[in-house]
């Protein structure tokens, strides 16, 4: 007969720094193998607690709740002794969480926590302690054969322990481990202490040795052959069966039948499913309800002054009773049904932070998700958009026909989000308020360089097989192999790969690490560790719960979303501005929710697609489609946002919608063929097409008399789309029909007609509440263009590629923009008093906060910078050094302290060892005798280096390297005038050519996208620009591998090819035929390289100084020509063939250094 055992001491992968083991194998591996009970006690947390415990109880399975800790050691601090601790009760399992909290808030060092032993000591109640075997406390003194001392210890923790300490008995095969076992016996022995069997179970399976091997390797950043690495694991520390367990122990049976008794002993009733709010607050003599009911009436008389103003709605006219009657009854539908739930509370909370944001200068989101359904929302002022006015549904947020918690998606703006956390910890109790944890696993690219990194494969092998995986969102090894053949290949011709490729296998998707949820707060009733142990950062702060976002909803705790949303950053910095230019003008404030929301201008700019940097409508797919739909008011706007989704643009409703707006088709209700007039107040809004979920549930009101409680099952039946679910749906459907004499047929194919869109069907409330944020951003480029862009920009400044097209846009509206000015500039960007943009320091590479911030104090506390010079004197050196120094000049941020950017940077060094001395001699007291700064404008222009201008090709790469981008001029330009002889014109004016026919067009190469086609082959996308317009340019696979070489970023080409008009991305491509880069352009072109020699000024060092650069560049084909004017005669002069240059950009610089600009020509053909 099996000797039953249970393993008491188990790390899953949430331990994060070994275990291997997945939660769902464990449970089902252990019901297997007839074990009655289980226990997990990852390291230091109860990360997987919630997951186990359900899945545990569903397999029929006693989960058993527990926790390895370390202890300090204060013999040995780099050495801690392990000790594990198993919840018997609801007090030891509270004891548990706070012992776990205590050791990251309190005891953490280097990313671990440790306990003092005498907190365990002080809280043991409830509590069965397990030795720790040869890492315990008591092991180690035994196996270091200090017994007396081993006895006195297990004597102090018997005492805190009556009856829950027992010695630990550990057989895997690791050193030292058979002598502890002994010692430990003979000590039990001698004082009558009961002993119990683990296995320190790490996988599930002895197979899975070298991937946990792997695993650990990996966190501590070794190789798995690197001699310094410890081995602290071996291949018998997986989940043995009990009847492994008991040969293993068949000399002390007792310490497996102990393992039994132990697990009868642990009974922790997690309460999972209920609801804990936190308590709200209420002023006395008022019951919560009554409070709730009166903020709420008062909130609506304040929203109904706003929406019908009494001069035009007077309060005693029939008009405004009626409407007023309409939406109190709505507030008191919504009260009843929010107070029977249990819910008052909730919304108080809510009302209460969102409330302290608006008096405290926080932007706030109109709404987001169902939340905006809601007139107690509304009335409360949780969120901004009438639900009635924009038909929204209460029951799509809170359904009384299906209890679950409310929830509110609540943005704010991103820089001030915090803020208002802090507000809500304040108000509830630090200990009561946290945000909550995420956890990291390992993606498919990142466990491939891993493994490669373990394994100690050469970095280019890892680095290789990483980048052949395709970058997308949820993108898996198994889906990367199927998708790229060249990754197939790769695997299954090199050995080294593929052994790397299979322990990724293993590995992939394995819990790593911890993170933040970007918004969740969690606010509890009463110390949070009544519920989950907590998690913090190493100085304390950070502090998260350690259950994640599910299991807190789990858990019955109340999670808030506290979202950033940038857009509302970029709307409060933009009206900081406006509301500066409105004071000048003598004109209030802009209240932005007061805006009108049927501006003509903002339609038109809408309808032409100008939407870059407007929220949600900025993507190229989204353009298209305004093209299409042209959208003439707030109610289209909704539609778009919903509509611009995989479903509705594949399934053929987008074109239906836009064919019926613009009368190309009929509008029917829903179906030409079946129709009902019930339908047409609920589908108008949308030409008669099922958009919305609202409108689905309000199709199963209206026809089938529904509640729209029930119709908001019915939403979430359909889509589900279970069949058994959806038969039931469709009977009470018909049934309902045939109650309001709607013929049954025609309600069956309605009912088909709502189940097909049910599922492309979009949240209305969500829809709305960005359309109207959508719509604000809008208004406030099209009335504040300059304003809108700068708050723009500064809300991207890290990201390069999206300030490019935000330059390119703002020189579309006209906005000038001028380069960074260390006078003038601030870190964001910033609007002058002419409307013009100055660029943001901040958007500088390379120079960072710190120093722009020392720059700006300077100029605060001593006045504007008059020259380089007086700047490096002004400033603090130490905290803005050289290398930040000449990313100013590159940029032109310094381009008004000195005479031009070759100058400033050459003189740098003197500037700052003159600045270096000044502050010497000031920090001795001394002031310069002699003046350390010239300040006579003459001897200004001296003291600069006297150098020569930097070619507009240095300073245009300057700008490149420090902005991203070219602001003052683009590299294109100083070809201007030649380019007329070898192309078709500007890429703006490029018009499609025949089958026949090739086009030439020059532009810069902004990147190149290589892709692989079915057979195999690589071709590519290359993105021409010529500050005039862009162009896609296709090399099909035999172009681009004759021109691969020449395809690189910033280069500037000329192509020739047939121009062709692409539908998807509306504009022009090329498909190329002929590449060349600039200088074998104009070789091919050019007839010869004119120099004009008027010998009356010429020196003949001069003279000879040309040879010198002409021989640099001969071997050419270009012929080289000389015009010879002589007082007495003029000739002109064509050189030898010896003589032939290529005509390099360089080549043509330094002659015209050396000769003057106007001597030096190109004729072409």
């Amino acid at each position: 007969m099996t000797v039953p055992f249970v393993h008491l001491r188990l790390h899953s992968e949430y331990s994060l720094v070994d275990g291997l083991v997945k939660l769902k194998s464990l449970v089902s591996t252990t019901a297997e193998r007839r074990m009655p009970a289980l226990a997990l006690t990852d390291e230091a947390n109860l990360f997987g607690l919630v997951k186990f415990y359900k899945a545990a109880q569903g397999a029929g399975l006693k989960p058993i709740i527990g926790s390895d800790l370390w202890l300090s050691n204060p013999h040995d601090e780099a050495h801690p002794y392990r000790i594990t601790l198993l919840a018997m009760n609801d007090v030891g399992y509270r004891n548990l969480t706070e012992l776990i909290s205590k050791g990251w808030t309190d005891g953490q060092r280097q990313g671990r926590a440790i306990l003092d032993k005498q907190w365990v000591l002080a809280q043991s109640e409830g509590l069965i302690a397990l030795s720790g075997g040869r890492e315990g406390e008591i092991g180690r003194h035994l196996l270091s054969e200090h017994e007396r001392e081993a006895r006195q210890l297990l004597e102090e923790w018997q005492q805190a322990f009556p009856d829950r300490f027992y010695l630990e008995l550990i057989r895997t095969g690791r050193p030292l481990e058979e002598a502890c076992v002994h010692a430990s016996v003979q000590l039990a022995i001698e004082t009558g202490t009961p002993v119990v069997a683990t296995n320190d179970v790490r996988f599930l399976e002895r197979e899975d040795f070298w991937a946990h091997e792997t695993r650990v390797a990996i966190g501590e950043g070794k190789a798995l052959d690197d001699p310094r690495r410890e081995r602290r694991y071996t291949e018998e520390q997986y989940l043995k069966s009990p009847d492994e367990m008991a040969a293993l122990f068949a000399d002390i049976p007792e310490a497996l039948e102990n393992s039994v008794m132990i697990a009868e002993r642990c009974s922790v009733d997690v309460r999972l499913g209920e609801i804990f709010l936190p308590e709200f607050g209420i002023p006395e003599g008022m019951t919560q309800d009554e409070f709730f009911r009166k903020v709420s009436h008062d909130g609506l008389t304040e929203r109904l002054d706003f929406l019908f103003p009494a001069e035009q709605y007077p309060r005693d006219s029939e008009a405004f009773r009626e409407i007023d009657q309409r939406y109190r009854d709505r507030l008191e539908f919504e009260l009843n049904v929010i107070i029977q739930m249990g819910f008052p509370g909730y919304f108080l909370i809510v009302m209460d932070f969102i409330q302290w944001a608006k008096d405290n200068n926080v932007p706030v989101g109109p709404g987001r998700g169902s939340g905006a359904g809601s007139l107690v929302a509304y009335a409360q002022k949780i969120t901004d958009l009438d639900p009635i006015g924009y038909d929204l549904l209460f029951e799509r947020f809170l359904n009384p026909e299906r209890v679950s918690m409310p929830d509110f998606d609540v943005d704010f703006c991103m820089e001030k989000r915090d803020k208002v956390i802090e507000y809500v910890a304040d108000r509830y109790g630090r200990n009561a308020v946290s945000q909550i944890v995420t956890f990291g696993t390992m993606a498919a690219k990142a466990v491939v360089r891993d493994v490669a990194r373990a394994q100690g494969k050469p970095y280019s092998l890892g680095d290789k097989l990483s980048k052949l995986i395709p970058f997308e969102v949820g993108m898996t090894l198994a889906k990367a192999i199927e998708q790229e053949p060249a990754l197939k290949e790769f695997i299954e011709n090199d050995e080294e790969a593929e052994e790397i490729w299979e322990m990724a296998l293993k590995l992939e998707g394995t819990t790593r690490g911890t993170g933040k949820h970007a918004g969740g707060v969690v606010i509890a009733p009463t110390k949070l560790t009544d519920f989950s142990p907590l998690l913090c950062d190493e100085d304390g702060s950070g502090l998260v719960v350690q259950f994640d976002k599910n299991d807190i909803e789990d858990a019955g705790l109340v999670k808030f979303d506290f979202l950033g949303l940038r857009t509302l950053t970029i709307i409060d910095w933009a009206l900081e501005m406006v509301d500066k230019v409105r004071d000048a003008a003598g004109q209030g404030p802009l209240n932005i929710d007061a805006i009108p929301l049927d501006d003509g201008k903002t339609f038109e700019m809408l309808k032409r697609a100008e939407t870059t940097a407007v929220f949600q409508l900025e993507s190229r797919g989204m353009k298209e489609l305004i093209k299409r739909l042209l959208p003439d008011s707030l109610d289209d706007m909704i539609a778009l946002v919903a509509l611009f989704r995989p479903g509705p643009l594949q399934s053929g409703m987008v074109d239906d919608f836009i064919n019926r707006k613009h009368g190309r088709a009929e509008v029917s209700y829903p179906h030409p063929d079946y129709q009902h007039d019930l339908l047409k107040p609920v589908l108008t809004p949308t030409y008669g097409i099922i958009l919305y979920q609202e409108q689905v549930m309000q199709i199963a009101q209206v026809m089938a008399g529904y509640t729209l409680g029930q119709a908001d099952m019915l939403r979430r039946a359909m889509g589900k789309k279970k069949p058994e679910e959806m038969a039931k749906q469709r009977g009470t459907f018909a049934e309902g029909a045939k109650g309001n004499n709607i013929d049954p047929d025609l309600a069956m194919k309605i009912f088909d007609l709502v189940e097909k869109f049910a599922g492309y069907g979009f949240n209305k409330s969500h829809s709305a509440a960005y359309a109207l944020v959508s719509y604000q951003t809008l208004w406030l480029k099209v009335h504040y263009p300059a304003e809108f862009m700068a708050a723009v920009m500064s809300a991207d400044m890290d990201n390069t590629d999206k300030i490019v097209t935000l330059v390119d846009e703002c020189e579309r509206m006209g906005i000038e923009i001028l380069p960074p000015d260390l006078n003038a500039g601030k870190y964001k960007f910033t609007v002058d008093s002419e409307g013009r943009i100055v660029y943001g320091i901040g958007a500088i590479k390379g120079v960072g906060e710190g120093p722009i911030e020392a720059i700006i104090e300077a100029r605060e506390t001593q006045g504007a910078f008059k020259d380089l010079f007086d700047f490096c004197a002004k400033i603090d050196i130490k905290r803005v050094n050289k290398r930040v120094l000449e990313k100013l000049v590159l940029a032109g941020a310094m381009d008004n302290l000195g005479p031009h950017r070759a100058s400033l940077m050459a003189s740098l060094p003197e500037a700052l060892a003159a600045a270096g001395q000044h502050a010497k001699a000031e920090s001795f007291g001394q002031s310069d005798m002699f003046g350390l700064l010239t300040t006579e404008p003459e001897d200004v222009k001296q003291a600069f280096a006297d150098v020569p201008e930097w070619p507009e090709k240095v300073w245009l790469e300057g700008e490149k390297d420090t902005l991203g981008l070219y602001l003052t001029g683009h590299p294109i330009n100083q070809y201007a005038e030649e380019l007329r002889y070898y192309t078709d014109g500007r890429l703006v004016d490029l018009k499609p050519t025949n089958k026949d026919q090739m086009a030439s067009a020059v532009g810069l190469v902004l990147g190149v996208r290589v892709m692989t086609n079915k057979r195999g082959r690589r071709w590519a996308i290359v993105t021409l620009d010529d500050k005039s317009a862009r162009i896609d340019v296709r090399f099909f696979p035999d172009m681009y591998e004759q021109f691969e070489s020449v395809l690189e970023t910033d280069r500037i080409l000329l192509i020739k090819g047939q121009v062709s008009f692409d539908d998807f991305s509306g504009g022009n491509t090329i498909t190329a035929r002929d590449v060349m880069d600039i200088v074998q352009a104009r070789e091919k072109n050019a007839r010869a390289l004119a120099l004009n020699i008027d010998t009356q000024l010429l020196e003949p060092k001069k003279m000879s100084q040309m040879q010198s650069i002409l021989q640099a560049f001969n071997g050419g084909s270009c012929p080289v020509q000389l015009a010879v004017t002589h007082p007495d005669a003029e000739v002109i002069l064509a050189c030898g063939a010896r003589w032939y240059v290529t005509p390099e950009d360089q080549l043509l610089h330094d002659l015209k250094q050396c000769l003057g600009d106007k001597a030096v020509s190109i004729l072409y053909h």
